[in-house]
């Protein structure tokens, strides 16, 4: 539950005021700096794996070339969404979706416990890391992005790699390269600024039209609910009202795109918080950050989309929506 903030009607005007401006000047600055961050090996971004898990992922996300820390992340979320129990309806098992015959030949026992488990995270993420690595140096030969054929090879096969001479033309298949590698940039820390979006201003004018509307758990505004939102439903709505469609709960937002520091915010930016600073998995918040140390946002049963500061001690981070980023997301995890 996020802690009341009472706003004055005429601090609310006067907020609303402030927000007008930042929205023109995100217009204004959107079409001159370039998104995204540079490449290269990458460390994760605070809290984008759980911590469990954090560890594992950053020593064996450098195992080869190939992969690095952000990438087996956005793999593994992409096979799991860090589930260890996960099951497929092919017979895929655990964190990262082995099926029982590849785990039986590339499974590896990556805590050196004596055993390789396929639903221990201790091993299945060193053996999605060594199985990357082996696939990348099957397909080494093969012309194209070296990253990319050793994901296609991960999800087609190396022969079909082989056999295409590059990602093959399945559409399951490139579908899936496209969403790992764009997820990439969810799980890494950025390695420099980053520049706004241009449907950030969109996103905080929807917002606006909705201060004072009735908070309501699981709304999304429809007419039905009387045109109510919860915290996740208004960012989700905010976002669509520009051609960008989010996941519908705040921890699948947190991907949506790459995560600026605290000093780097811009509006537009979603903000969220948990009790758990360690986890995004465990993220229960999220606004949209306007600018001065505050967000709009849907607060709680009993409130009103308002503005709400942002400072306080359940802050977990941000995420700077882009197009891509949120088209990657998987539409269940």
């Amino acid at each position: 539950m996020r802690k009341a903030w009472i706003v004055a009607t005429a601090a609310v005007g006067a907020g609303a005021a402030f927000v007008m401006v930042l929205v023109v000047g995100v217009y204004m600055v959107a079409g001159n700096m370039v998104n995204g961050v540079g490449s290269g090996t990458r460390a994760l971004a605070k809290g984008s794996v759980p911590a469990a898990y954090q560890a594992t992922v950053q020593k064996w996300g450098n195992l080869c070339p190939a992969i690095n820390p952000a990438l087996l992340a956005a793999q593994l979320y992409q096979e799991s969404g860090f589930n260890p129990r996960a099951q497929s309806a092919a017979a895929a098992q655990g964190i990262a979706q082995f099926i029982p015959g590849t785990w039986a030949t590339h499974g590896v026992d990556g805590d050196g416990d004596g055993d390789r488990d396929v639903w221990d995270p201790a091993d299945a993420i060193p053996s999605a890391a060594s199985y990357d690595c082996s696939l990348a140096s099957y397909v080494k030969s093969v012309p194209g992005n070296i990253t990319e054929n050793m994901l296609a090879a991960y999800n087609a096969g190396p022969d079909a790699v082989i056999r295409y001479g590059g990602v093959p033309p399945y559409k399951e298949t490139r579908n899936y390269v496209r969403i790992i590698t764009s997820l990439e940039d969810s799980f890494a820390a950025p390695v420099g600024r980053l520049g706004p979006t241009q449907q950030a201003a969109g996103a905080i004018s929807y917002a606006q039209t909705k201060l004072g509307t009735p908070y309501l758990w699981g709304g999304t505004g429809t007419a039905g609910q009387g045109g109510r939102f919860d915290c996740s439903g208004l960012t989700q709505a905010a976002y669509e009202s520009v051609g960008i469609t989010l996941p519908r709960v705040a921890n699948d937002q947190y991907n949506a795109g790459p995560h600026p520091s605290r000093g780097e915010l811009l509006p537009g930016d979603l903000v969220f918080f948990s009790d758990d600073l360690t986890n995004s998995r465990a993220i229960r918040h999220v606004g949209i950050y306007v600018g001065g140390g505050y967000m709009i946002d849907a607060p709680r049963t009993g409130a009103v989309i308002r503005f709400d500061p942002i400072d306080t001690k359940d802050y977990f981070g941000a995420t700077r929506v882009t197009q891509d980023g949120a088209k990657a997301l998987p539409t269940a995890v």
